[in-house]
């Protein structure tokens, strides 16, 4: 019997030796995430590191406040509101803030707050009510809110999306008070690559979120009567239940239509990475803020195991068959050009030698007098073999191809004669045509 399993079995592994078929199974496909859709990305140039079902427009929840986030940063930088600015309490943020089965620290029917207090509220225990606050200090209303983040969605290029409200909450929960162009029972959507690009544009520009988002704990009104304790819903910071080593942020998101999801971020050997998980179960299929984690750490795990940034094209690299450029009325006919500086990317392990550059000229000559140091196109590298997802930006990482030497412009006498050459050469070419074509 044994025998006869040999004979079977060696004739399957000589074909999948031959047809360069895989006889082990990609890392990848190991991670058996219990999720809807995920998604891995370099948070320094957004490259995709692993995907699923991550172009599918999901429920996003509290993750919706990474784009309120956004908007607050940028309405703080352009200097239309102050972090100290006062928020007087509407009746609208006053009734859902007092809604405790929701994420609320409760306020004051005649209270004021700070934007900065909210803010916090906001980033660290998801406060729904502080995040109405934000949005109503910003643009008058949410209605006027949510015209905004559907207004930045497109220009960061994100597809896939429908913001019906600031804080991510299902519009049943607004008690009526939801913005008027919306549904009753909407809710924000988007896919994972989506809210991966929006975390990106989120950690780019602003980076000081993440001063925020990595506390793990803090008193709301310290010192008053109305202190209440802030425990942040992201369990995989330092000090908490499901720690894990470098994670400094970003937001969770629960409702019943979204489940259990999570936006997070983690460094480590010099190194972040951005994870997305949505709508993450458990073995027995039931959404708990477990399974969210437990996906996110498979994410993390695969990333730094996997990949690493490497130096892939040194600075003055000189690209085959791309070494130098034609030059006119010079005293050279040709410039020698590199790269100008070098070009890092996260890669997996041993893979280097997959990737070329590519080189993309401006044009296809130059004219004398040239400087060293000038542009004379860019350079991005490509996977000659194998799975490459891309980047959630569409671009890859490019950079400038110079001369690296100086041509001077040749004289009057030589252009003169350049001049002359050029003609012969082309009367002698016509010639030639003209000729052949008789024969």
């Amino acid at each position: 019997m044994t025998s006869m399993i040999k004979w079977l079995v060696l004739p399957m592994l000589l074909v999948s030796v031959i047809c360069g078929m895989p006889t082990a199974t990609k890392a990848e496909d190991n991670l058996n995430l219990n999720v809807d859709a995920a998604i891995l990305i370099d948070a320094e140039t957004g490259k995709i590191l692993y995907e699923k079902n991550a172009d599918a427009s999901l429920g996003i929840a509290s993750m919706t406040k990474m784009m309120t986030e956004y908007l607050l940063f940028e309405a703080i930088e352009s200097g239309k509101i102050t972090w100290d600015q006062q928020y007087s309490v509407t009746d609208y943020t006053y009734r859902v803030s007092q809604n405790r089965s929701l994420s609320n620290v409760p306020l004051r029917e005649d209270g004021t707050y700070s934007i900065r207090e909210l803010y916090e509220a906001m980033a660290i225990y998801s406060a729904n009510a502080a995040t109405i606050a934000i949005a109503e200090t910003i643009a008058g209303t949410e209605e006027n809110f949510v015209k905004l983040m559907n207004e930045k969605a497109k220009e960061m290029g994100l597809v896939g999306y429908k913001f019906v409200n600031s804080s991510g909450l299902n519009n049943e929960d607004l008690l009526g008070m939801h913005p008027a162009s919306t549904g009753a029972s909407d809710e924000n959507i988007m896919p994972a690559k989506s809210v991966a690009k929006l975390a990106y544009f989120l950690m780019k520009d602003y980076p000081e979120v993440l001063e925020t988002t990595k506390i793990p704990k803090k008193t709301f009104r310290e010192g008053t009567s109305d202190a209440i304790e802030m425990s942040n819903w992201n369990w995989m910071l330092p000090g908490l239940v499901y720690e894990y080593e470098g994670v400094d942020g970003l937001k969770t998101g629960t409702t019943e239509f979204a489940g259990h999801s999570f936006t997070g971020t983690a460094t480590r050997k010099g190194m972040r990475v951005i994870a997305v998980v949505m709508k993450a179960v458990d073995a027995n299929g039931v959404g708990t803020y477990k399974a969210r984690f437990d996906a996110t750490r498979a994410l993390f795990d695969y990333g730094f195991a996997q990949f690493s940034k490497e130096e892939i094209i040194p600075a003055g690299y000189k690209i085959p068959k791309h070494k130098t450029i034609s030059v006119e009325k010079g005293k050279e006919d040709n410039v020698a050009i590199a790269v100008k500086d070098p070009i890092s990317m996260v890669i997996k392990t041993n893979e280097k030698e997959l990737y070329k550059p590519v080189f993309t000229a401006e044009k296809e000559k130059l004219e004398a007098a040239i400087e060293k140091g000038t542009v004379v196109g860019k350079v991005h590298l490509e996977k000659i073999e194998g799975t490459d997802y891309g980047y959630i930006t569409d671009q890859a990482t490019e950079v400038d191809v110079v001369t690296t030497e100086a041509v001077e412009r040749a004289s009057w006498i030589s252009l003169m004669f350049q001049g002359i050459g050029k003609f012969f050469s082309n009367l002698w070419g016509s010639t030639t045509d003209f000729i052949g074509g008789l024969f």
